[in-house]
């Protein structure tokens, strides 16, 4: 009876995540997955079960490893330095590897068909979840006076979200940093204040 390759679970994951970033979910192949991981497919359904399950790891791993400024960004002391943290370290993640420009999120379900409707509605959830954070954030502000009283947080958290993913497709599309950082800028230089 032949030994099962001894692999680390992480390493793999982690090349699992570079390819699903580059290449989105339906675009990743279980052959680019096994290239990648050095892994064969016994392997990684024994270890990470179907593609799908691999992603929502990858997914989770991505969360954790490069999207927390977003959570962190929520303990700026205002609202303008919330919104400058979340386009400049935006600006930062899309542009940090040119093997992989852009979000995992929108790289892995803008274009999902049907089989894949599972996962476009998971990375739905994600990215709502996050502009309903911001939203929270952008109501504290407009009640401690910090934004003015007309303001709508709710426009204003879709309106930061929408131009963090709009530089994630630039990036896709070769944008550079500097770029992202201009547009940042021009978002913070109109931000509404007091």
């Amino acid at each position: 009876m032949g030994r099962h390759r001894q692999f680390d679970e992480g390493e793999a994951l982690s090349a699992a995540l570079s390819v699903f970033w580059q290449k989105g979910y339906e675009g990743t192949s279980l052959e680019d997955l096994t290239k990648a991981t050095g892994v064969a497919r016994p392997g990684l359904y024994a270890s990470f079960g179907n593609k799908e399950t691999m992603f929502l790891k990858a997914l989770d791993l991505y969360d954790t490893k490069y999207l927390g400024f977003m959570t962190d960004a929520l303990d700026e002391p205002t609202s303008v330095k919330v919104v400058e943290r979340i386009l400049r370290d935006s600006a930062r993640l899309h542009t940090l590897d040119p093997a992989h420009p852009g979000c995992l999120g929108l790289n892995g379900g803008l274009a999902c068909s049907e089989d894949a409707e599972t996962i476009r509605r998971e990375l739905v959830r994600r990215r709502t979840s996050t502009q309903a954070g911001l939203q929270q954030r952008l109501e504290r502000a407009k009640k401690e006076g910090d934004l003015p009283a007309s303001s709508n947080a709710a426009v204003l958290a879709s309106y930061v979200m929408a131009v963090s993913q709009g530089m994630a497709v630039q990036a896709k599309a070769g944008a550079s940093r500097k770029s992202l950082e201009a547009l940042a800028r021009q978002v913070i230089d109109l931000w509404p204040v007091r």
